[in-house]
């Protein structure tokens, strides 16, 4: 058996981590095991330690990643990374490489890439990075390119894989170019009967499952949410709606008091937002983090760390655990040489 060590930056708080550790090869010849990993923030790198690597927590290192000693961290065989995505994001400054703080955060991947030569790679990003700047994803997959691999580019709608959120997020697998093995793009209609639904993603939680509280709403958040039908969000209801509950701005960003449908998969969850940007069930209360979690396919084994506003943000900064997964494995029969449903990529390289 071949266990690719995996390392991992920006590694949020492990839910490509988890995907790809329990992933294998059709014929189980090939695997990931955890090798390092690294995140700047506190509560996420203890939720990364707890679910991911319990037995050696001091494999992940807090801190910010221009301060990291890469050079002695420990050979990795694969590498992981979905570099900050503020600078790409249609819904942040869409800044791109510009973007000092954040657009060049990239580079320490590249770094990794160019120092331990890894067999393969995925990196992960918001689909708002084909249009930041002005030829940003371009230069990004140019330096991948310059440091020795093959990639593949794709933007991957999770929904169609099977996972109930209407998540699109560019994955850029690379595999090392002196390897003869050929990643393709997993079909998603092989998952076209899976149920998406918000309904069933959010059945019968364990009682006792972790990071499940109900928090409190205002009288006038549930008043509010009393008129928006599911699948609605505040702007479609205020036709209906007394004057003294409508939403007073020019800006009308879709998801403002939006609830979920419970016949359609979830919008998409996000790490970050104001009031009114939380999540909402279709029973007029505001999504616990474990339903979040749920909609981003944590196991509820799954335990995360910190107060309700930092668990609510790890997990929106997530990566599917079963999108990973799909393509991990995808990944790994690549190597195997296990033929498997493919489609061509939908992004040019």
């Amino acid at each position: 058996m071949t266990k690719f060590k995996l390392g991992e930056l920006y590694c949020g708080p492990g839910g490509l981590a988890y995907g790809a550790l329990h992933s294998r090869s059709k014929d189980g010849r090939f695997t990931v095991s955890h090798a390092w990993a690294n995140d700047y923030d506190y509560d996420t790198v203890q939720t990364y330690r707890k679910n991911i690597c319990p037995e050696a927590p001091q494999t992940v290192y807090c801190g910010d990643v221009r301060h990291l000693d890469i050079d002695n961290l420990e050979k990795i065989d694969a590498f992981a990374y979905g570099f900050p995505c503020n600078s790409f994001s249609n819904v942040g400054e869409h800044k791109g490489i510009a973007n000092e703080k954040f657009g060049q955060l990239y580079w320490y991947g590249i770094v990794v890439l160019r120092k331990f030569q890894p067999q393969w790679f995925i990196a992960e990003n918001v689909s708002g990075i084909r249009s930041a700047g002005s030829n940003d994803f371009q230069i990004i997959l140019n330096d991948m390119r310059e440091s020795g691999y093959k990639l593949v580019a794709n933007l991957y709608k999770a929904e169609c894989y099977g996972v109930p959120q209407t998540r699109h997020r560019v994955i850029i697998v690379g595999i090392r170019d002196d390897l003869d093995v050929t990643f393709h793009v997993p079909d998603f209609h092989q998952y076209d009967n899976c149920d998406v639904s918000a309904q069933t993603a959010l059945a019968d939680i364990p009682v006792d499952a972790a990071n499940n509280e109900v928090r409190k709403l205002s009288d006038t958040v549930i008043r509010r949410l009393s008129y928006i039908n599911p699948g609605q969000n505040v702007w479609q209801a205020e036709t209906n709606m007394p004057e003294e509950l409508r939403i007073k701005t020019r800006t009308r960003i879709s998801q403002i008091y939006r609830k979920l449908d419970p016949t359609k998969p979830s919008y998409t969850i996000t790490a970050a937002g104001g009031g009114g940007t939380f999540g909402y069930h279709w029973t007029n209360r505001e999504l616990t983090n474990r339903e979040r979690a749920r909609i981003q396919t944590f196991p509820d084994s799954f335990e995360f760390v910190g107060k309700y506003s930092s668990v609510r943000k790890q997990i929106g900064m997530a990566v599917p655990c079963r999108l990973s997964s799909i393509v991990t494995t995808a990944i790994l029969n690549s190597f195997a040489g296990i033929e498997y449903p493919w489609v061509s990529p939908n992004l040019s390289e």
